[in-house]
């Protein structure tokens, strides 16, 4: 039975993001796992007084729907969440290789880790060159890559573009400019600060920013973490793989990160 409503919902969720989003509307907030795609579906849903039908049936009406979609036809009013794909890569490897403590990622979990056959999955240093060539050749969940999303919405046009970064930096400003982008309308300061607190990190976790759970969906709230897990062999593997669209994107202005010094970061 839940086989059955979840594939429904995912048939219904297509059919209203290619076909419905322009006439309903909708509002289509679209990301590469894990970087921050739900903590703005749920900023712009307060701040548009729409619902966010997260992880259950959508209803025909106007709504934020969140998702992962290679395929721009038939969207409008997207939102596309970037983020710098060395983090993604920290933040997508424990998603995929760590049970949530709700359950929700368990049939992933057992699919990557029956692909990879890590001994030991908490030894994220030593397998993380390896978990980083997994997800740019053969994952089976998305069925592409971070750099062919970069290159499918990079400049797409139409979209409204959105940092994780910038977000941390000035959640406030960034909340304000993409609701007058998506919509023309503007939102009160009073409001969008209201906004970010109700989903603050802090808020929904219980944690500061840093402090670790690794089975929590919010795990650790920091910008640049892959300066903590990355080794010079996860730098050269990612840099084979993404190294032009970490410029492409503006987080590098070259590849000579790949041989610098190597710096921890805790918070940011």
């Amino acid at each position: 039975m839940n086989i059955i409503i979840n594939k429904s919902e995912s048939l219904m969720r297509y059919l209203m993001v290619h076909h419905l989003s322009e006439v309903i509307p909708l509002y289509i907030v679209n990301e590469y796992p894990k970087s921050g795609g739900t903590w703005v579906s749920q900023m712009l849903a307060k701040a548009l007084n729409v619902p966010f039908p997260q992880n259950r049936f959508p209803s025909l009406r106007s709504s934020i729907m969140q998702g992962h979609y290679l395929n721009p036809w038939g969207m409008k009013n997207i939102v596309v969440v970037w983020r710098d794909g060395r983090d993604i890569m920290v933040s997508w490897y424990y998603h995929c290789l760590f049970k949530h403590d709700c359950g929700k990622n368990a049939a992933l979990v057992d699919i990557v880790s029956n692909d990879l056959q890590f001994k030991k999955p908490e030894d994220i240093r030593n397998n993380l060159p390896i978990f980083i060539e997994y997800s740019f050749t053969k994952q089976r969940h998305p069925r592409f890559s971070w750099t062919d999303f970069v290159h499918q919405w990079y400049q797409h046009p139409g979209i409204v573009s959105v940092h994780y970064e910038s977000l941390h930096e000035n959640t406030v400003i960034q909340l304000q400019r993409v609701v007058w982008e998506l919509t023309g309308k503007d939102l009160e300061v009073e409001k969008a600060a209201k906004i970010v607190e109700e989903f603050s990190f802090v808020r929904q976790s219980g944690r500061k920013p840093g402090e670790v759970k690794i089975n929590s969906f919010l795990r650790k709230g920091v910008v640049g973490d892959w300066h903590n897990h990355f080794s010079q062999e996860a730098r050269e593997v990612f840099n084979h793989f993404a190294g032009n669209e970490l410029i492409i994107l503006g987080y590098e202005n070259d590849t000579t990160w790949v041989n610098s010094e190597e710096i921890t970061i805790a918070t940011k």
